[in-house]
């Protein structure tokens, strides 16, 4: 079930008011249920690899509580290779058989292993990066075993992180599941405002901004060096406000039943001011967890500074890797690595510039980081590496041609005023945080705003059922 539908309007308002009816002890099974019917809405069949990872991780925490040793690295080991297991098979079976067979032709054989037609379900990478967290957090002795099956599987299957995460740790949700919740008017107001600012992120600029980068990235041959450099720039706003927008409403939707998850984005495009300060902002729960479950266990940046660099470059590919099994998202995680080993090496001299320039070099600093990464995002979006490096080198080059203006005509106005209005209040949620909008204290002011996000929604989201760009991650 997509958030962007009005099967999920009905459902939300449903189980929302069901939740508050029932009473505390029969929470949780109402949660599960529903959670487990939103899973099922997309194919139903897909409801037992989850079930199996749940058992599978459920009865691993509890045996690694209990063991001492090699017994519990045991149990460890079995629970991480029966979730990589799943999401390899999946997701990487035939992308890993393909690669196979090209070796092998190269010396003459043929590949005996078959191709086999596998549909990837939904958000499989977020529920099973959430699952050995749980492993890895009991064995590291942080978090106590789930002895309660109905509460485990929730804390993997709550429906609003379910597909897209954040990818919660469960020191942060399980203890929540325990706790009673009472109906509070003003944290109910604040979810809700949430989630309808997530529906304007996802409705109004991403899905509106998709029909533009859409027609130029589908069609790439026919457009010039300028139509592509914009469709870029406004890619990375689609995805931004495509993931973070699912975020919001998941935040939001879960906040207004009194639950907290944490925040995954905190405002990236045209605010950060360097490489590393767009990933400290952009999918936190993700790049949080590779940094404490791979980064660290790699030795992270206490073993000199070339090793470090290595470390950085190779969670990023394999950051990549986990977005999807294409060699596109390799070289767009080797990328953004290299980014930040470069960033690193030359900050002496850029704080150097910066010192020379002052606060005129942030500007120039937030606008070459934007365009260096959405020129990576390039390697995201296209289906092959011959596609991303033609538009790569279309950019650069500024290939001849018209200025694609995007059909209707007002399509492209609606996508520049969108993204103008999202960098507004951004900047304005940054650095001006006591200017108060949508909750602001004066009702009129409040009320106002409601209606003008109301309106926009109306008037120019775009209502097409489209999916979240990372339910296929």
């Amino acid at each position: 079930m997509v958030f962007n539908s009005l099967a999920f309007v009905a459902f939300f308002i449903v189980v929302t008011l069901l939740f508050f009816v029932l009473p505390h002890k029969y929470r949780w099974g109402l949660l599960l249920a529903a959670s487990c019917y939103f899973y099922m809405y997309f194919l139903p069949v897909y409801i037992l690899i989850l079930g199996f990872t749940v058992v599978v991780d459920y009865f691993a925490g509890i045996y690694i509580a209990k063991s001492t040793g090699y017994q519990r690295r045991l149990f460890l080991t079995m629970s991480l290779i029966a979730n990589i297991g799943v999401l390899a098979f999946f997701k990487y079976y035939n992308f890993l058989n393909h690669n196979i067979s090209l070796l092998l032709d190269g010396f003459g054989y043929k590949d005996p292993i078959p191709h086999l037609e596998i549909l990837l379900p939904v958000g499989l990478t977020f529920h099973t990066f959430q699952a050995m967290s749980y492993t890895i957090e009991v064995y590291r002795g942080h978090q106590k075993p789930e002895k309660h099956f109905g509460i485990y599987a929730l804390y993997v299957m709550f429906y609003p992180q379910l597909v897209a995460g954040p990818i919660e740790r469960p020191q942060n949700i399980i203890h929540q599941f325990y706790e009673e919740k009472h109906f509070e008017y003003n944290r109910v107001v604040c979810g809700l405002r949430l989630m309808l600012w997530g529906f304007v992120k996802k409705l109004v600029v991403a899905d509106r901004v998709a029909i533009y980068v859409d027609a130029v990235y589908n069609n790439s041959h026919y457009h010039s060096g300028i139509s592509m450099i914009v469709a870029t720039c406004l890619f990375g706003f689609q995805i931004y406000c495509d993931f973070s927008g699912y975020s919001d409403i998941a935040i939001g939707a879960a906040r207004v039943m009194g639950y907290d998850l944490m925040t995954n984005f905190r405002r990236p495009m045209l605010i950060s001011k360097s490489f590393q300060e767009v990933w400290q902002r952009w999918h936190i729960s993700l790049t949080t967890w590779f940094r404490d479950y791979l980064y660290f266990s790699m030795g992270g940046s206490r073993k000199g500074l070339v090793i470090s660099m290595f470390n950085l470059v190779f969670v990023f590919a394999i950051s990549g890797l986990w977005h999807g099994a294409n060699y596109t998202f390799i070289v767009w995680g080797l990328l953004n690595g290299l980014f930040l080993v470069f960033e690193r090496i030359l900050n002496p001299l850029l704080k150097k510039i910066h010192a020379l320039l002052g606060k005129t070099a942030n500007f120039f600093r937030i606008l070459g980081v934007y365009f260096f990464v959405s020129t990576t995002i390039t390697f995201f979006r296209a289906q092959t590496l011959d596609d991303a490096w033609y538009i790569t080198k279309s950019m650069f080059t500024l290939k001849t041609g018209g200025f694609y203006r995007g059909e209707p005509p007002t399509a492209f106005s609606y996508s520049i005023f969108a993204v103008l209005l999202l960098v507004i209040v951004e900047h304005v949620q940054e650095f001006y945080p006591n200017v108060k909008i949508i909750n602001n204290s004066n009702i009129v002011i409040r009320y106002a705003a409601y209606v003008f996000l109301l309106t926009l929604l109306i008037s120019i989201g775009v209502f097409n059922g489209g999916q979240f760009i990372y339910f296929q991650f």
